[in-house]
């Protein structure tokens, strides 16, 4: 199964590519699509989509796992957070590949098996799944690979819930 990670952002973007057979996992790619300070918003959602598409064609993902958002103090930030949010989901919807949303403790409890766990167990313990030989950076890129390898360890369960949904059950 092949999954983009998503950590969604208008400034930092991170992004995790990453190949799960049930028993390993494979990283192809991680980075971040960055768009500068000084830019017009608009122009910054509309470069996070294309990026987000180029990205998209590129790895032909089979699926896109996507931090829910938690905002509990600026609501200008959140807003725009959920701006850059939608062009991304948009990217995936447009590219047929389907979103499955995950919480920032459903993210820890998946990677770390503690759903109250620090970023940097999260972070790490992200480096050791992926036997990647770096820390990935900025965190944002290393929470996209963790947001993907919780997907992987949910997949199962997610899918199986929407086909009952699907079903009418």
């Amino acid at each position: 199964m092949r999954i983009l990670g998503i950590d969604p952002g208008y400034a930092i973007v991170g992004v995790g590519v990453i190949e799960y057979n049930g028993h390993s996992f494979r990283t192809l790619e991680y980075g971040a699509i960055t768009t500068p300070a000084g830019m017009d918003f608009p122009a910054r959602l509309e470069m996070i989509y294309s990026q987000m598409q180029e990205v998209l064609m590129l790895y032909k993902p089979e699926s896109m796992a996507v931090e829910k958002l938690f905002f509990n103090t600026n609501t200008t930030t959140a807003i725009e957070v959920a701006e850059a949010r939608g062009v991304i989901l948009l990217s995936a919807q447009q590219a047929g590949v389907p979103v499955y949303e995950y919480t920032p403790l459903q993210v820890k409890q998946a990677v770390v098996g503690y759903g109250r766990a620090e970023k940097r167990q999260v972070i790490e313990m992200t480096k050791k799944l992926l036997s990647l030989t770096r820390t990935p950076k900025p965190d944002d890129v290393a929470d996209a690979l963790a947001i993907a390898i919780c997907h992987a360890h949910s997949a199962p369960s997610s899918v199986a819930k929407q086909l009952m949904q699907a079903m009418g059950r």
